[in-house]
């Protein structure tokens, strides 16, 4: 038996115009919350097992030191997984399980079709890093950064820039540069060198330094030969991958022009920085010296063309493209094999790691840098306003403690000359005009932000140090 219950009419209402309240409610207060950018969240343990493997290599690598020079050799182990740590340990390593396992699966695939590279004990990471790099340190560690993996065009151009590196590896590219410096650092010449210059009285630090110069070049054209080196069996390595042979081509353009690319437009600073009752002011930004505009590049560096060049990031690009081009041409297969769609992904999420990196890195111009531009290109916006909102702060207290000097950058004719603009503004402004120009930001993006986490306290950082100027 069922028994039926008909509650009265007004019960009814009350209870239906209470639901609709609690929707409506509902929906504003969803409606007013950000979402917070969700980084990539690391396997500390994963790390911890890279490092492990790496200090196995270490001490496998001194045991089998001889006599001669060990002392020398020892001192360059150290040093090398002093670089080893600060990578794995840090976080700079990105172990977050997808991203970890998608690098995973392409390095396999690479060492599945390639015999002679299955005994290397290799540790194939990506890193937030900026420079558009990638680099085999020489112990099994592959770091490919972030920096560069934004560039590229498709899977393909990922695998042949592994090839490339893993070729190093297989090739002892890095043992054989430690033994160089070695030599060097031992040589009789050297040492005589050392001590005539020792006994003069003026232009030691002078001489000193082209000496230096000199050896670090002779190691770098060393290095640009191994480069040609690696191009050539890591095409060998990546012809029997079923990736496209166009990648190793497009591949070598990109690096060849890498170091004046960018991932985003050119900033603005007029445009981003103005707001309507604090618009931006010319005399932040206006040249006062012909330092980096009138001289000229190869006079003020000191440099000559061919030392320039050793120090691109990837130098010699387009005579190496000339010398794979022809073989690469050869090759059939495809742009993808693992997965298009996580190659895709990680070329946007990529770029917020990159940015929060630079800021834990304690480059807090940089950082505003970046943000900025990506606040200006309209990219993870609410992420770009809170970090923009966070470094004024910063650079408020940092000027405020007469320590700014820490936290950013000076000009230098190497940089682009937008950020060297920003760079002048910042050391220009005054204490009291960073806490306006940071106000103002926030207060123009209060209404967008609301409900991010970590904003409304710089928001009220930022009213407390304008109020603190009244």
């Amino acid at each position: 038996m069922f028994i039926i219950f008909d509650p009265p009419k007004q019960a009814i209402v009350r209870l239906t115009c209470l639901t609709i309240l609690l929707i409506i409610l509902n929906n504003f207060l969803f409606g007013q919350l950000q979402p917070v950018y969700r980084f990539q969240q690391d396997d500390t343990s994963l790390k911890r097992k890279y490092f492990k493997e790496a200090m196995t290599k270490k001490n496998k690598l001194v045991s089998h030191l001889g006599k001669e020079n060990s002392k020398e050799y020892k001192e360059a182990y150290d040093g090398i997984f002093d670089i080893v740590e600060g990578l794995l340990l840090s976080s700079r390593t990105i172990t977050d399980p997808e991203a970890d396992s998608y690098i995973k699966s392409v390095t396999s695939r690479i060492l599945s079709v390639n015999p002679e590279l299955k005994h290397l004990d290799v540790r194939v990471v990506f890193t937030r890093d900026y420079p558009p790099n990638a680099y085999s340190i020489g112990d099994g560690t592959i770091a490919f950064n972030a920096g560069l993996f934004v560039y590229l065009d498709n899977e393909a151009e990922f695998a042949f820039a592994l090839c490339h590196e893993l070729a190093h590896y297989y090739l002892e590219h890095s043992k054989k540069r430690l033994d160089k410096l070695v030599r060097l650092k031992t040589s009789d010449s050297l040492e005589k060198e050392l001590k005539k210059l020792s006994k003069q009285e003026y232009g030691v630090g002078a001489q000193l330094e082209r000496m230096i110069r000199q050896l670090q070049f002779d190691i770098f054209r060393h290095s640009r030969e191994g480069e040609e080196e690696a191009d050539r069996i890591g095409l060998q390595f990546f012809k029997n991958t079923g990736y496209s042979g166009t990648a190793p081509i497009t591949a070598m353009q990109l690096l060849d022009k890498i170091d004046d690319t960018s991932y985003f437009s050119p900033l603005q600073l007029a445009k981003v920085l103005s707001f309507p009752d604090y618009p931006f002011k010319d005399r932040w930004v206006k040249k006062e010296s012909m330092i980096f505009g009138a001289m000229n590049l190869d006079e003020a560096s000191g440099l000559s063309k061919k030392e320039r060049d050793s120090l691109k990031t990837h130098p010699d690009c387009s005579r190496r493209l000339e010398l794979l081009k022809a073989s690469a041409a050869t090759i059939n297969g495809q742009h993808f094999q693992i997965n298009e769609s996580l190659f895709r992904k990680f070329k946007t999420s990529f770029i917020p790691e990159i940015v929060e990196e630079v800021y834990r890195s304690g480059n807090v111009s940089f950082n505003l840098y970046l943000a900025l531009r990506m606040l200006q290109d309209g990219q993870h916006k609410p992420l770009a306003i809170y970090s923009i909102a966070r470094a004024l702060n910063e650079i408020y207290q940092h000027q405020k403690d007469h320590k700014l000097g820490l936290i950013i950058e000076t000009e230098n004719r190497y940089y682009k000359e937008e950020y060297n603009l920003l760079l002048r503004m910042l050391y220009r402004l005054r204490l009291y005009e960073i806490a306006e120009l940071n106000y103002h930001f926030c207060k123009q993006h209060e209404n967008e932000m609301t409900g991010y986490e970590g904003f409304a306290d710089e928001m009220k950082k930022a009213k407390t140090n304008k109020r603190a100027h009244q």
